[in-house]
């Protein structure tokens, strides 16, 4: 993988010198993805090293200075601390990244999505248009969750993708996007959404031992109608079969502002004695994908691995502790694309799927300006990575 990449890489000039800015709640991600950036282009051979076209091609670190102060109002301003005239920019943001705090006339406060949200504009406010091309790496896409209208209410996400572009984005990146047709608000811009399904895959193979990964001895389950492409792709890609649930809710109520649901019912073949990988795009307080391992447990399915791009676990990892230990779920893999708290880290139930290794090589891909096309559809990858598994190659 390394070798095809760096080979194809060079065949084309960059588009401008690399810049990397992470913000502060992406910080972590960000300088792991420097680190493979560093790495690759260090040990890259090429004649052309020395040419005006790939001037500051290597360097110790591609990120920028960039920070954000506040004054004790709360209020901000962005602020770039070296040149970024005719750099190929990638700003990094993890809008849900809670952790981080400010002081707001004394009182300490948490940043939300709407806050990183902010300084993000703040920094593409101070670039000033000076950058050769500016590409916003944002993996939990700012209010996806709000992609349709369906009553007189607002459009949120459709609205912060075209603010984007209105500030001069060139694209926009974003992992496993709650609906992906929110692209439409932007029709001639940039916007790709990347499925990590091949982490998932290599999470799994290289932490549990003894699957058997056919028809007749694994299941890929949707929890809902939304998931179900995701569901699908996984089960074409490892040829398995797929079943789907969906929530059967109740229309005459509206408790916390949505119609309960009543109960999940299943559509597909029988689970009974198979592994099953449920699949969704996110954990936010687990009710629903617990509820549906649950509904599985009771047609006797054996082992359940949780796949979810984004961990979230909004109301804490205790019906997770809980589910473990009654045996309901075996394994939960989400990726490190948002905040990570060290207690979850540290459970036992917990797959972490590092995801910055593949930012990295879509970075490094696109300042080439070439084709991301074979590093969105990871079939070979995958069908690679469970042949090695079979023949016992895996660590």
């Amino acid at each position: 993988m390394n070798r095809r990449e760096e080979k194809r890489n060079l065949e084309t000039i960059p588009v401008g010198s690399l810049g990397l800015i992470p913000m502060q709640g992406c910080k972590s991600l960000g300088e792991k993805v420097d680190y493979y950036l560093v790495k690759w282009r260090t040990e890259r051979e090429s004649e052309h090293k020395d040419s005006l076209a790939f001037a500051g091609y290597q360097r110790n670190s591609y990120i920028l200075g960039a920070k954000v102060p506040r004054f004790g109002s709360g209020e901000a301003k962005g602020t770039i601390l070296e040149s970024v005239r005719g750099v190929d920019l990638y700003i990094m943001v993890d809008v849900a990244n809670y952790s981080l705090t400010y002081s707001l006339c004394g009182q300490i406060n948490h940043m939300s999505p709407d806050d990183h949200y902010q300084d993000l504009k703040r920094i593409i406010a101070a670039v000033g248009g000076k950058a050769r091309r500016i590409t916003v790496i944002m993996p939990f896409l700012y209010e996806s969750r709000q992609h349709k209208r369906t009553a007189r209410e607002s459009l949120d996400c459709a609205l912060a993708l075209q603010e984007m572009v209105n500030m001069g984005v060139d694209n926009i990146i974003t992992f496993d996007a709650h609906d992906p047709r929110v692209q439409n608000a932007i029709p001639l811009s940039g916007f790709e959404t990347v499925q990590p399904a091949y982490q998932f895959i290599k999470g799994l193979l290289t932490h549990v031992k003894g699957l058997s990964i056919d028809a007749d001895h694994m299941m890929v389950v949707s929890p809902d109608e939304g998931g179900m492409s995701r569901a699908i792709y996984i089960a074409n890609v490892l040829g398995l079969d797929m079943g789907m649930f969906y929530k059967r809710r109740d229309y005459t109520r509206v408790v916390n502002g949505r119609n309960p649901i009543v109960a999940h019912e299943f559509l597909g073949s029988s689970v009974e004695g198979k592994d099953v990988i449920v699949i969704d795009d996110m954990i936010s307080s687990g009710e629903s994908v617990i509820e549906v391992a649950t509904a599985l447990k009771a047609r006797k399915a054996n082992r359940i691995f949780i796949f979810a791009t984004f961990g979230l676990f909004t109301a804490g990892l205790k019906r997770f502790d809980e589910a473990y230990e009654n045996g309901t779920i075996s394994r939960v893999l989400t990726t490190n694309l948002v905040y990570q708290t060290e207690d979850l880290l540290e459970r036992e139930w917990y797959i972490n799927c590092d995801m910055s290794k593949y930012i990295a090589y879509l970075i490094d891909t696109l300042n080439h300006d070439t084709s991301i096309s074979d590093l969105l559809n990871p079939v070979e990858r995958i069908q690679s990575i469970v042949a090695r598994y079979q023949n016992g190659e895996l660590d």
